[in-house]
């Protein structure tokens, strides 16, 4: 039998997992409909990124992980949107130039995200629950 922690750990793989599914879909579309209107494809890397991490900070951190009200507000926002720069748009920065003249510029972008989606979860949870 699993013990509490362990099914605890899991609901909160499983939400952010689920948040993190609707994070991409934002960040891809708000990217596509920029690439497709003109913009460098960096330039809308990071729009698409500012607008999926704007909901997966809401969303995690009023859903996926329980808030250390110690941490305040500020404090998790500002280690989550900087892990977020660091590792998010930092590998899909780095998979979009080197990846896209190979494979395109969409699958680069996807290749990125998956990259750091894997990175993403630990993350996450150090920034608003204040533990790994």
């Amino acid at each position: 039998m699993m013990d509490l922690a362990a099914r605890l750990s899991r609901s909160k793989m499983v939400r952010f997992g689920l948040v993190g599914i609707v994070s991409t879909i934002i960040d891809v579309a708000v990217f596509a409909a920029a690439v497709a209107l003109g913009t460098p494809a960096l330039a809308a890397n990071l729009l698409g990124w500012l607008v999926a991490v704007s909901f997966s900070y809401f969303a995690n951190s009023r859903w996926s992980f329980e808030r250390d009200p110690g941490l305040g507000d500020a404090r998790s926002a500002l280690r989550f949107v900087t892990l977020g720069a660091l590792i998010t748009l930092g590998v899909s920065s780095v998979a979009l130039v080197s990846l896209a003249p190979l494979i395109g510029v969409i699958p680069a972008k996807l290749a990125g995200i998956a990259i750091a989606a894997v990175i993403n979860f630990m993350a996450a949870r150090w920034s608003i629950e204040n533990r790994i």
